[in-house]
């Protein structure tokens, strides 16, 4: 490191102790709403987050939508039906616990974000009489104007605002710190949690954390299929630092994952070769529902669940006729809760009605509200367009009264994906838990992107929230356990090693590496001897490359522990493939060696843990969860308690 000048204090070497009641690794949406709801139960906690809490995590520069706000004063929908109906789309590989708790939950979390400064409402009157705004609360509806569950939201003060509150409780915030192993203390051969090992990723500091209980809530995986060692930071379609750490920590740790071996075809990624998303009139969420035209200016229909091609632009944010309420937004595109915009109809059949390319988002035939709340707001809120779409578009004279945005949707994209480049997107594999969000070993808890099948910032914020208050009442009493000593040597002794070579590797080949390894043999279409290959070629990185990376700063130490976490999630990944001896369809699995699809003995969640070097495999079947709301409400009467009196003043009505 002494060979470059480098702006932060070398510390490489140094280590502190740091106790709290309650741990927290990751301060996304989901690790600060876990902090909060600690904290306010009058536990100390610490936050360990890589980047700057007040600006990290997916959402950190802004979101345009929060979906699932089931209890909002105008939603004509209950928790129940919409937690359903995440679970029937999935085809009942989902998530029913965290869905429930978003849909239960997800609106209070919005109210605390009111309080503590965020902005949740139209207050300004800009929107006032639009069809898709309440006069009376102000609250303003995307997607489905009829049920109205949800909002748009002026996410670009979210963060600071949980940032702030975070620092008002006193919580202890470690920024530019990467957690980087749990700490486990064994007591009568069971595995508790007992703290967490972290680096600062500017000065080399180690911190071991002790804590009565630790919350995992970091990113699921990316980078793993899909990689450019020239442009990592457009490598997916979340901050490139969010790559699954807290995966692979948990698998080294033992901790039980489930439906790991679910990937599907690369859609949201700029990867060197394909256009940046909801840059040029994508409208899956943040543009929808806007006014599509092919290149002769011919207007391309929106049409219904059942088919049915809709006319006015109004239509467009209403059920069918016969269909209670549709989803979207999120991870949801199944006509049965959807409609369908003109990028998901079928291109053969848009080419053979005489459609001609390029196709346009023209904005300029919109209704004026309509025109305005996609292109000042949604584009303006949503952190990966305010400022490189709408901000830099305005600057360069696009004007959306008088141009139109070429739009790069599937079918006619110039960098359309290969079937072997997959991504762990749309309510992908994760943490398998209990109604606690508890996993399998005592005291360590999970929330948002760390549980299977998550989904986007609603339900990050419910779950950890809820995960904040199961592990506080856990924590309170917990014993302060033992943390194993050599097992902080040895991790030590592996964070470091890198940085003590004068040369060899940089972590960009390996990465590179991997992705290549996992499109080749994990790829769209699996079988047994391919994956054994996989595993194989891991093997031989881990052995052979891993040792050759060296680092120059802690920086890139840093990006060279993210991509020895990626090699482990990979293999993890690879061993769920060999699990499932059948093809899904829901899974979005095909395997060769055994082509048969969904039989009935496989709908179930397939388990793996690591213990001592060798993978343990199970078995939870898929409505494990039991009735949502009833185990929901037997196993939290005092927060529906104190969410009745302080959100909705005692009378179920929303206070002022």
């Amino acid at each position: 490191m002494s060979q470059y000048q480098w702006p932060y204090e070398n510390e490489v070497g140094r280590e502190e102790e740091v106790t709290a009641d309650v741990l927290v690794l990751g301060g996304g949406i989901a690790g600060c709403y876990a902090a909060i709801a600690a904290a306010r139960r009058g536990l100390s906690v610490a936050l360990v987050e890589k980047g700057a809490t007040i600006r990290s995590g997916a959402a950190g520069s802004g979101i345009d939508h929060w979906e699932s706000a089931c209890t909002n004063p105008c939603s004509k929908v209950t928790p129940k039906e919409i937690a359903e109906a995440y679970v029937d789309e999935q085809d009942h590989y989902s998530n029913g616990i965290a869905h429930y708790i978003e849909c239960r939950e997800g609106y209070d979390r919005l109210l605390d974000m009111e309080s503590f400064g965020g902005k949740i409402r139209d207050t300004e009157d800009e929107f006032a009489g639009a069809e898709f705004r309440d006069d009376e609360t102000k609250l303003m509806f995307a997607y489905d104007y009829a049920n109205r569950f949800t909002l748009r939201v002026w996410g670009t003060t979210f963060k600071p605002a949980l940032f702030h509150e975070l620092k008002r409780l006193g919580v202890k915030i470690f920024d530019r710190t990467e957690a980087t192993a749990l700490l486990l203390s064994e007591e009568e051969g069971k595995k508790r949690g007992a703290g967490a090992v972290g680096m600062n990723v500017r000065t080399g500091k180690i911190t071991v954390f002790r804590s009565r209980s630790t919350i995992l809530t970091m990113s699921r995986p990316a980078r793993i299929w899909l990689f450019h060692p020239d442009l990592p930071g457009l490598c997916e379609f979340r901050p490139p630092q969010s790559i699954g750490s807290g995966h692979a920590m948990g698998w080294r740790a033992g901790i039980e994952f489930t439906m790991m071996e679910k990937s599907v075809k690369g859609e949201f990624s700029a990867s060197g070769r394909s256009f940046p998303p909801y840059a040029a009139g994508n409208n899956h969420n943040t543009w929808y529902a806007a006014t599509m035209v092919d290149a002769r200016g011919v207007e391309i229909p929106y049409v219904d669940r059942d088919g049915r091609e809709l006319s006015a632009v109004s239509e467009r944010y209403y059920p069918a006729k016969g269909q209670k309420f549709f989803l979207k937004g999120g991870v949801i595109d199944n006509p049965k809760y959807e409609y369908r915009g003109p990028e998901t109809l079928d291109f053969e059949e848009l080419m053979k009605r005489g459609y001609q390319l390029p196709f346009y988002a023209d904005l300029s035939r919109m209704p004026e509200m309509e025109r305005r709340v996609i292109w000042g707001m949604m584009v303006g809120e949503e952190g990966k367009t305010r400022i490189p779409v709408l901000q830099n578009y305005t600057e360069r004279g696009f004007d959306p009264k008088l141009h139109m945005l070429q739009s790069y949707g599937s079918g006619w994209q110039s960098a359309s994906f290969l079937p072997q480049e997959r991504q762990l997107f749309g309510a992908p594999g994760g943490v398998m838990h209990d109604w606690d969000l508890r996993t399998n070993i005592e005291g360590i808890y999970a929330a948002g992107d760390q549980l299977f099948a998550s989904d986007c910032c609603g339900f990050a914020a419910a779950t950890g929230y809820y995960a904040g208050r199961k592990a506080a009442e856990y924590a309170k009493k917990a014993p302060l356990r033992d943390i194993c000593r050599d097992d902080v040597k040895r991790e030590k002794e592996r964070l470091y090693a890198p940085l003590l070579r004068e040369e060899g590797m940089d972590w960009r080949e390996l990465n590179m590496a991997i992705s290549k390894a996992m499109q080749n043999y994990c790829g769209e279409v699996k079988c047994r001897d391919l994956l054994l290959e996989g595993l194989s070629l891991l093997k031989s990185y881990r052995e052979e490359a891993v040792p050759q990376i060296c680092c120059r700063n802690p920086h890139e130490l840093m990006r060279a522990h993210e991509v020895f976490d990626i090699l482990d999630v990979s293999e993890m990944i690879l061993h769920a493939c060999l699990l499932r001896e059948s093809s899904s369809e829901p899974l979005c699995f095909v395997r060769s060696d055994f082509p048969q699809t969904d039989p009935q003995e496989d709908r179930r969640f397939i388990t793996l843990r690591q213990e001592g070097g060798e993978v343990v495999a199970g078995s939870v079947p898929l409505d494990y969860f039991g009735d949502l709301e009833e185990e929901y409400e037997k196993r939290n009467r005092d927060y529906i308690e104190e969410a009745r009196v302080k959100y909705y003043g005692g009378d179920g009505k929303e206070n002022e």
